[in-house]
């Protein structure tokens, strides 16, 4: 299915989606004192978000912040759920964000429930290998909401363990929320 068209937009933050189909780079920083940061960039180079891991946390709690410096959410690990459960949360304590992995022979499975600006609920599903290439896909719709690629054996993950994601996000859709679940599905992939 094309990221060329979307029926629905995707929108929890005013600003962060774009006309036509975005390609990021989603890079973990190398020189991280909490092995938690990442670079998020456009194919050109430009920094479109900045992801700061707090030190010392449980939770493995991460900030992101838009490139004017606001604060737009928390990620962080929940404790204490069968399956391996992440949320994101505004500065507020509004959750915005919940990715629960699922179970699949073959490839990955997660579900994210997303709370739009409009306060609706929408579900994504992660579908594919996380190793080499997944989709997002909205349920309800069936709609590509963005398309994951790992650039495998890089020469970051070479050398520092640090792993490097393109992902390409169709119009309309929020980057910021597209890039959280991605942070997410990497930490859940690590932690098997």
């Amino acid at each position: 299915m094309s990221l060329s068209h979307r029926p629905r937009p995707l929108t929890v933050f005013e600003g962060l989606q774009e006309t036509h189909p975005k390609t990021l780079v989603l890079k973990e920083k190398v020189l991280s004192l909490t092995g938690n940061s990442f670079h998020v960039r456009s194919t050109d180079g430009q920094p479109v978000l900045r992801v700061k891991g707090k030190t010392m946390s449980f939770s493995g709690r991460r900030s992101v912040y838009d490139m004017a410096n606001r604060h737009l959410f928390d990620i962080c690990k929940k404790h204490l759920h069968i399956r391996t459960t992440f949320a994101a949360e505004t500065p507020q304590a509004r959750k915005l964000l919940e990715v629960k992995s699922g179970f699949s022979l073959i490839g990955c499975k997660a579900t994210a429930t997303i709370t739009t600006s409009s306060g609706q609920s929408r579900i994504l599903t992660l579908k594919g290998n996380w190793l080499d290439r997944a989709e997002i896909v909205e349920k309800d719709s069936g709609a590509v909401m963005a398309r994951i690629e790992r650039k495998f054996l890089n020469e970051n993950e070479i050398l520092f363990g640090k792993q490097t994601y393109t992902v390409t996000v169709a119009p309309g859709v929020d980057i910021a929320v597209i890039a959280a679940i991605c942070i997410c599905f990497d930490d859940k992939n690590k932690a098997n």
